[in-house]
């Protein structure tokens, strides 16, 4: 089935509609995908709660704690925790729509497995309906040195809602080289993103704003084909040593006018409806390496837009 958001996207891209994105994809597992899968011990997942607003969140659990059990289902052994804004979400008889991506930062792979998913006792069983690589581009190198399974018992509230970002919040995210983003076309499918480059690439350019590049990649634009219809997405910064979370959601709008931002194609401004900061809902901690060498330089003007 080809996605309209996408082909719209490709047209003003300069890319031949039809040459790439989610009607080339296939829904099947290919063995040295399940392989890559059943040995992550965190996948990021995205869905729209009932209202409608998008929200990205991370499931943690031992290797083998998600694994393709068929050519067409994953099994996720892990639910979102008890403050996660899509906590109790995937319950009931009816499918939902989910994205989801497992990244290696340690090796730079990551795949993306998209489809319907439903809550099983402690568990997600995905059915999937998109399975794809994607390139090793702007992933900053990340080893896992530990873990804490300890639940937060340190000061203030282990968790935090507010409307708009905080000091603290807004200065995590302008040193932050990494982010998740998770968008949704209704009826089309969920889908989640990796976002990397050199620190400050995100830009703060307000208490409910933030902007950032958008730079070459494969060429599916599922992100931006899902924005093209539905602007309601969901953003994930991690704490990779704290293991806290800082959940956004809100509404993205795509600049096509990336002037005076090296690398960029296009810019993304983000506006702010929501901000829930978890803290300690990761219990992987990590240690950062090596910025990827494809990561444009950063300059003040990746704020415009």
């Amino acid at each position: 089935m080809r996605h309209p958001g996408e082909t719209a996207v490709q047209r003003r891209a300069g890319v031949r509609p039809g040459d790439w994105g989610s009607a080339r994809v296939r829904a099947e597992i290919p063995a040295v995908a399940g392989g890559f899968l059943r040995a992550q011990r965190m996948v990021v997942v995205g869905a729209a709660d009932a209202s409608g607003r998008v929200w990205a969140s991370a499931l943690t659990g031992p290797a083998g704690f998600a694994e393709a059990t068929d050519d067409r289902t994953v099994v996720v052994r892990a639910l979102p925790g008890p403050h996660d804004p899509l906590s109790g979400l995937l319950t009931g008889e009816a499918d939902h729509e989910l994205g989801m991506l497992a990244v290696e930062p340690a090796t730079r792979r990551r795949m993306r497995v998209n489809g319907r998913a439903r809550r099983r006792g402690d568990r997600l069983v995905v059915r999937t309906d998109q399975v794809y690589a994607n390139c090793p581009k702007y992933i900053r190198a990340r080893e896992i040195t530990g873990e804490d399974a300890e639940p937060w018992s340190g000061a203030g509230p282990a968790v935090s809602r507010t409307d708009a970002l905080t000091a603290g919040q807004r200065e995590w995210i302008a040193g932050a080289d990494t982010f998740f983003v998770a968008t949704r076309a209704p009826g089309l499918g969920a889908d989640v993103s990796h976002r990397g480059g050199g620190p400050g690439f995100v830009r703060v350019a307000g208490d409910r704003r933030l902007v950032w590049p958008d730079y070459p990649g494969n060429m599916m634009y599922m992100t931006l084909g899902n924005l093209e219809l539905d602007e309601r997405c969901g953003l994930l910064f991690l704490d990779w040593e704290s293991g806290d979370a800082l959940h956004l959601t809100g509404r993205a709008r795509v600049d096509w006018d990336p002037r005076g931002v090296p690398g960029a194609q296009r810019l993304v401004g983000f506006d702010v409806d929501e901000a829930v900061h978890v803290r300690g809902a990761v219990p992987l901690r990590w240690t950062s390496g090596d910025h990827s060498r494809h990561n444009p330089p950063v300059t003040a003007a990746a704020g415009r837009a």
